[in-house]
């Protein structure tokens, strides 16, 4: 039997006019907007489907351990920033003191003169220096530059505090250093399982269900995603600024190398010149350690 839509406005004058016909009309307009009634609903329901699929829409529908991976990964993300910042400023900072120690030091006249001008060092060239001009003039003190074979032995033991206050110093400028290269190799992965997890839930989501249009398919998918995608944000800036930052300490370990070296070089040359030649000043036998 074929059935016609009626018009709402003629219904209602029909069923005006019409009182006898009323129960039957009600049931055969009520049976004609079921089928609009559901599609209605369903568009309705893919549009705020459509208005949830942004990040913060799709944080929300997680669950707790997407929510979870995805707060560790952000959380790791901000303090990786911070760090690069931190670190960035701290190695261009020591840099330029090194430029201007070094100045110095190739302007002194006299170490033992710029020894004493320093009263706290304020960078890691500097407390090579002083650790070394320390252990120098504990030597001198104890005369043990008299006999040829403790001065090989204070030489030496001078190369080895040198040695033990660079690695000392560079211990402090490598700080979080690890934590740059772990979040670097670790925050992929952390996100790659929150992606699993939530594919997983997916694909149980779509078997109860029972329903494989991408309608129902895509937000979980999107939602398992988006953890993949936080952890190539936190990983790639660290994994940059490590390399970046690994090369620098290095480049500064070995300027802090060759400085000792050549301090020891001229402390050894200053101490072959004066045995020929007493270099003592006027404050009893206070020596006075050239460049040469």
């Amino acid at each position: 039997m074929r059935r016609f839509r009626l018009c709402p406005d003629i219904f209602i004058l029909f069923k005006v006019q019409n009182s006898a016909f009323t129960p039957f009309l009600d049931f055969w307009f009520s049976m004609d907007a079921q089928p609009v009634a559901a599609v209605n609903a369903l568009k309705l329901a893919g549009s705020m489907t459509s208005n949830d699929m942004s990040l913060m829409g799709l944080f929300g529908h997680a669950d707790w351990v997407g929510k979870s991976v995805i707060g560790m990964l952000v959380i790791l993300s901000i303090l990786s920033w911070g760090i690069i910042f931190d670190k960035f400023l701290k190695i261009r900072q020591l840099k330029n003191r090194a430029e201007n120690f070094e100045d110095r030091f190739w302007s002194a006249g006299s170490l033992d003169l710029l020894h004493d001008k320093i009263k706290r060092p304020a960078d890691p060239m500097q407390a090579v220096f002083v650790a070394g001009m320390k252990e120098w003039r504990a030597a001198q003190d104890k005369g043990l530059f008299t006999n040829p074979t403790s001065r090989a032995t204070v030489q030496a033991r001078v190369d080895r505090v040198l040695q033990v206050t660079i690695g000392r110093e560079m211990a402090g400028v490598e700080t979080w250093m690890t934590f740059l290269a772990s979040v670097g190799s670790v925050a992929p992965f952390i996100g790659l399982f929150g992606t699993v997890w939530g594919i997983m839930h997916s694909f149980i989501g779509i078997a109860q269900a029972q329903n494989t249009s991408l309608a129902v398919v895509a937000p979980g998918i999107a939602e398992s995603l988006l953890a993949t995608a936080v952890g190539l944000v936190a990983a790639i800036p660290a994994t940059t600024a490590y390399n970046k930052f690994a090369t620098e300490i290095a480049r500064y370990a070995a300027r802090l190398d060759n400085f000792a070296n050549d301090f020891i070089a001229t402390l050894s040359r200053n101490l072959e010149d004066s045995r020929g030649s007493s270099s003592v000043g006027a404050n009893e036998g206070e020596t006075l350690w050239r460049r040469k």
